[in-house]
C-alpha cells in the first residue's frame, strides 16, 4: 500500500504523525519515532507566558544584583544563561539534524506582538512548518463571541503575513459555528486546520479548597468529534485537514483519513504505548486496508465524508435522533 500523502505541501512517507507533547521533546524520543516510521512531528509548543515571565523574572533578579553587591553573591550567576526561546530554537535545530522527516513547531502566543515575533524566530531556526495552538478560555463576560472570532482571524492573518513557511491553526470545537470560523481561518490564510484541541479541565481538591491541574491522556471515543467535522469540512475548503485527539490505533486512523482528513496525530497512545506502536498502527492500517481493498492514502482519503456517503445527513442532527432511538430501543 502507498503509504505517503502531503500535509501543507510537505511530503509525508505516512499520514501517522507525532502531535505536541514529551517525546517530541526530546531528541532520544525523537530518534526513537523517526525508526518506528512517523510521518513528521510537531514539537511542544513555545509558550509566550513562559518567555515572559522569564523575562522578568531576569529583570528583577539583575535589579537585586545592582542593589546589592552583598546579596549578589547568594543568586546563581545568570550572564550566558540560555532563555527559554534560546532553549526551544537550539531543541528545533537539533530536532531537524536527528530527524529525517518535516519538523513543525508550535506557537501559543498570548499577545499580537508576540505571536509574529516567534513565529519569524521559528522559522528563521528552520521549522518546515508551524502550528498556531488557539487555546483560550472565553472567560471575559464582556467579549462577546463574534469578537473573539475576529481577534483570532486577525491574528492568524498577520503570522501569516510575517511567514514564508506554511502554517497550520490548531483549534477547539467552541465556536458557535465552526464551520464559519474554519472558513475564516482558511481565508486568513490558514494552510491546515488541525482538529481539536483538547481544554485541560481543572480540578477542585475538596482537602485543599484550591484548584489543582487535571491531566488525563485521551482514548479512541473522543475522535468521534473530529470524525465529524473532518467529514463535514472535507473537500469544502481550500486547506488541509488534520486529525487529533483519540487517535490510537490504525484502524483510528483509517477512521480518520476515510472522513477526510489528510493526516493523523497522535500522543497519548505514544505515551502509552512508547515510540515504537507507530509501527503497530502503520501494520494495522495496511492490513485493514488491503482487506477493503485500497491501495493508497489517496484512495481512501475522504471516502466516506458527507460529499461521498450515501446518507450525507449521518453526520448532522440525523444522527442524533437514530442514535437515541437505537439506544432507547436497546432496553426493549
Amino acid at each position: 500500500m502507498d503509504l505517503t500523502t502531503t500535509y501543507m505541501g510537505l511530503q509525508l512517507r505516512s499520514p501517522i504523525v507525532a502531535s505536541a507533547g514529551p517525546l517530541t521533546g526530546r531528541l532520544d524520543s525523537i530518534r526513537a519515532l523517526v525508526d518506528a516510521g512517523i510521518g513528521a512531528m510537531v514539537l511542544p509548543s513555545l509558550f509566550e507566558e513562559q518567555v515572559v515571565h522569564e523575562a522578568l523574572a531576569t529583570s528583577d533578579l539583575m535589579a537585586d544584583h545592582a542593589a546589592s553587591p552583598e546579596a549578589a553573591s547568594y543568586f546563581p550567576d545568570i550572564q550566558g544563561t540560555d532563555s527559554v526561546a534560546e532553549r526551544y530554537v537550539r531543541h528545533l535545530e537539533e530536532a531537524r539534524r536527528a530527524a529525517d522527516v518535516p519538523v513543525i513547531a508550535s506557537l501559543n502566543g498570548t499577545s499580537a506582538a508576540g505571536w509574529e515575533r516567534y513565529a519569524r524566530l521559528l522559522q528563521d531556526a528552520g521549522a518546515d512548518a508551524l502550528e498556531l495552538n488557539l487555546y483560550r478560555v472565553a472567560a471575559d463576560v464582556h467579549c462577546s463571541g463574534a469578537a473573539l472570532e475576529q481577534e483570532q482571524l486577525e491574528l492568524v492573518r498577520a503570522v501569516r503575513g510575517a511567514l514564508m513557511i506554511p502554517l497550520a491553526v490548531k483549534v477547539s470545537p467552541f465556536y458557535s459555528s465552526f464551520a464559519h470560523m474554519a472558513a475564516g481561518l482558511v481565508d486568513a490564510g490558514a494552510d491546515a486546520l488541525v482538529l481539536f484541541n483538547r481544554f485541560y479541565q481543572p480540578d477542585v481538591s475538596p482537602m485543599t479548597r484550591e484548584i489543582v491541574p487535571s491531566l488525563e491522556l485521551s482514548s479512541s471515543s473522543e475522535l468521534r468529534l473530529p470524525l465529524r467535522w473532518l467529514g463535514l469540512l472535507h473537500g469544502r475548503l481550500d486547506a488541509d485537514l488534520a486529525a487529533t485527539t483519540g487517535i490510537h490505533s490504525g484502524l483510528d486512523v483509517a477512521r480518520a483519513l476515510l472522513a477526510g482528513a489528510d493526516v493523523t496525530m497522535m500522543t497519548s497512545a505514544l505515551l502509552r504505548n512508547g515510540p515504537a506502536h507507530v509501527a503497530t498502527c502503520e501494520q494495522q492500517l495496511v492490513d485493514w486496508a488491503v482487506e477493503h481493498g485500497y491501495e493508497s492514502v489517496a484512495q481512501l482519503r475522504g471516502s466516506a465524508s458527507q460529499q461521498r456517503v450515501s446518507d450525507p445527513a449521518a453526520f448532522e442532527r440525523a444522527n442524533y435522533v437514530k442514535g437515541l432511538i437505537a439506544f432507547a430501543n436497546s432496553f426493549h
